[in-house]
């Protein structure tokens, strides 16, 4: 057979695929439902186990051996911490002797907020609307990943990878997130596509990193009737007002530092932040509250130091509340992610053009951009000392994402799904496969 027409059989198996994919659709969002009504909310993260099963089932009649690997307590556990339960990790792997791709789903989710007016752990429709707390992020891409394989079975299209996934905890602001563990342990292999990205025809350029810290601050309980009497109970929620606005003061200097990493086009510079994340304190209208406790989140830009930003917040905590005698405080760290540096590497030209292949993207509309949301990639790049992340998904700004109504599309999974297959197949764009002899990525 001519050049000209391997080529051509070759689009013809990758078409025939795709619409494969578009008929078989209905499989996927079955497969994101049931996902969706397994609670991994994290914190506190208490579904792991139970997730695990489930992929364990769906990648089964795939052909894939899995194993699972749980990250020991001592590494996330904080006394009166927000996580609970085991961090259970799965790897799922089908080797056959060819080079590995690591395909990367952080499994938890935040927990659903105040404002869902529908069931977040049932998935409800909408047209192309598929609704529930994950879809996007990133449930759905795991669906998505399993069609794109399915249709590699079913149109008998070779793939130029051994797939591994990767099915990982606590990114959502763990401690000791789950890829960390299996990285330092050695057991990623190959390179690696984050699924914790963009349906948009993005190049990315890394991220921040983030840390909690957990502030408790104490008073004495008494008697609400009591509490005004000179020397009885010390209400802590009062009292930690000082505390307060030193933070508003701190959450507004750090928003004036501004990172040169670039931003999402037509959006200002990406800026160090300083949130509560959460506050809460007092048992019932007749008690001085003893207990106030907040969870400070900071992101911070890869320009500056976790240990300075830690600090500084430290710093503010201490002094606020030694201005209030009686007070005490305490702090701890119950989550850190590390910023992710450049992620640019060889396999990036090849994955840019099947993401441009799967959702319709021109070279041109591509971009390359940063972002102040966070992800465990950075602790990756420290234990394996390769830079190298790629970066797809189903993001988009409108799907509100970590809020209520979280959604993505039908079209989307098949698009991304059309992406994946591309992008594992061996006849797809060999020219730019670096682990193929022959190959120019430049």
């Amino acid at each position: 057979m001519s050049g000209a027409g391997q080529v051509a059989r070759e689009a013809a198996g990758l078409e025939r695929a795709g619409a494969w994919i578009a008929g078989a659709v209905e499989a996927a969002v079955a497969d994101l439902g049931a996902m969706i009504a397994v609670d991994t909310s994290f914190p506190p993260g208490q579904g792991y186990g139970d997730f695990a099963t489930l992929m364990e089932t769906l990648t089964r009649p795939l052909g894939f051996e899995a194993e699972r690997v749980d990250v020991p307590d001592d590494l996330w556990r904080v006394r009166n911490g927000p996580a609970a339960g085991a961090r259970t990790n799965l790897i799922a792997t089908r080797a056959s002797g060819k080079p590995v791709c690591g395909l990367y789903f952080h499994v938890d989710t935040v927990p659903a907020a105040p404002g869902w007016t529908t069931d977040p752990l049932f998935m409800s429709r909408e047209g192309e609307r598929l609704i529930g707390l994950g879809a996007a992020d990133m449930k759905g891409c795991i669906a998505a990943v399993l069609l794109a394989l399915q249709a590699a079975e079913a149109c008998n299209i070779e793939l130029a990878y051994d797939p591994m996934l990767l099915f990982c905890t606590d990114e959502e602001g763990g401690l000791y997130p789950g890829i960390r563990y299996l990285a330092e342990q050695g057991r990623l292999d190959g390179h690696i596509v984050n699924f914790n990205g963009s349906a948009e025809a993005r190049i990315w350029a890394g991220c921040f990193g983030l840390f909690n810290l957990l502030v408790r601050v104490r008073g004495q309980a008494v008697h609400a009737g009591e509490g005004n009497r000179r020397g009885l109970g010390l209400n802590a929620i009062e009292g930690s007002l000082p505390l307060l606005n030193a933070l508003a003061a701190l959450k507004a200097g750090v928003a004036t530092r501004l990172s040169a990493l670039p931003p999402p086009p037509g959006k200002p510079a990406l800026a160090a932040q300083l949130n509560i994340a959460t506050i809460g304190g007092g048992t019932a209208g007749g008690q001085v509250p003893a207990l106030l406790e907040l969870t400070l989140n900071r992101r911070y830009m890869p320009e500056e130091a976790f240990e300075d930003a830690l600090a500084e917040i430290e710093e503010t905590v201490g002094r606020a509340v030694a201005s209030v005698p009686g007070l005490t405080v305490e702090t701890a760290l119950v989550g850190h992610l590390a910023p992710t540096s450049d992620p640019a590497g060889p396999h990036w030209p090849r994955w840019q053009a099947a993401v441009g292949a799967g959702f319709g993207y021109a070279p041109e509309d591509f971009r390359r951009w940063g972002a102040a949301s966070c992800s465990d990639f950075g602790w990756v790049q420290r234990a394996t000392g390769r830079s190298e992340v790629l970066l797809g998904g189903l993001g988009r700004p409108d799907r509100n994402i970590h809020a209520p109504g979280e959604y993505t599309t039908v079209s989307d999974i098949i698009a991304l799904a059309r992406a994946v297959l591309a992008y594992l197949s061996a006849e797809f764009r060999p020219e730019l496969n670096p682990d193929q002899p022959n190959s120019d990525p430049a």
